[in-house]
């Protein structure tokens, strides 16, 4: 996490693009909130299977609402937790850990799974993922130009 007194907090908008390469994923839409807890994917189907041992996920998603092609990921289970969703409902997700790329900067993430297909953005990016590392300013949008992997500092 970075040191706030030494790095000046880079200020984003409220929706931006992102990258999730462990996931294989160059290029993501991202609401960023404030309000929420924690961040969640949308996935249009999940199953659980072990390897070697332990829990891992399975999930197909569409990258965004126009993209005809579904993609197939795969990334070992961090754990199943109790969310709490917008009108108050409480349900087990199930959750993964991943590198985010975002501002420059890459940084590992816990992020839900679930069905998000009636929401505009299938990555909802939460306070915990953000605090410490940046400002959100609610008036700007899209603030950060897709940087080459070479310019992404990893945290």
């Amino acid at each position: 996490m970075a040191d706030p007194i030494s790095a000046p907090m880079v200020t984003l908008g409220w929706r931006e693009r992102v990258a999730l390469p462990q996931l294989g994923i160059d290029l993501l839409k991202a609401k960023l909130d404030t309000g929420a807890r924690s961040s969640s994917l949308h996935v249009d189907s999940l199953q659980e299977f072990q390897r070697d041992g332990a829990t891992w996920l399975r999930f197909t998603m569409h990258l965004g609402r126009r993209e005809p092609s579904a993609i197939c990921c795969e990334a070992p289970a961090l754990d199943r937790r109790a969310v709490t969703d917008t009108g108050g409902r409480r349900t087990e997700r199930w959750f993964i850990r991943s590198q985010l790329q975002l501002a420059g900067q890459s940084f590992s993430v816990d992020i839900n799974l679930t069905d998000r297909r009636h929401m505009l953005f299938p990555l909802l990016l939460g306070r915990t993922a953000l605090s410490g590392r940046f400002a959100v300013d609610p008036a700007r949008s899209y603030t950060q130009l897709r940087l080459p992997m070479a310019a992404v500092e990893t945290r």
